[in-house]
């Protein structure tokens, strides 16, 4: 049985996750990777798709991330991510739809920061669509 450490998920907004885990499975621009407790200093950014988390207690949870990175050491995991939300948040039947309306959105944008803002959301969506493809 894998012993428990130190597992902190920040967002610019706020606080996501801090507690006592087991394992994380962190879905690096290199290909997924695990930390455990104990783990090698390493630091790695991330690709949009999900966090494993297994707790404590055993427990399973997923956290969609994009952007950002993780700090592993031998003390416990840091993540730092742009964007996170928890995979009961995201609701699939809505997200084609939502994706057609980013789209016409990003079209029918006229001033530059509306588009911009648009793209980004559009964005966003397609990186959760293919990332709930993978899982």
């Amino acid at each position: 049985m894998a012993e428990a450490f130190q597992f902190d998920l920040v967002s610019p907004e706020r606080l996501l996750m801090s507690e006592s885990v087991r394992e994380v499975v962190v879905p690096g621009m290199e290909g997924d990777f695990g930390v455990l407790k104990n783990h090698a200093p390493f630091m790695s950014t991330m690709r949009p798709g999900f966090i494993e988390v297994v707790k404590d207690d055993g427990s399973k949870s997923q956290i969609f991330v994009r952007g950002g990175f993780a700090d592993a050491n031998p003390a416990g995991l840091t993540i730092l991510a742009e964007q996170a939300i928890a995979r009961e948040d995201l609701k699939t039947e809505h997200l084609d739809e939502a994706i057609a309306e980013a789209e016409d959105d990003v079209s029918n944008a006229m001033l530059e920061d509306t588009k911009i803002a648009a793209a980004l959301k559009l964005g966003l969506l397609k990186d959760i669509r293919e990332a709930l493809s993978r899982s």
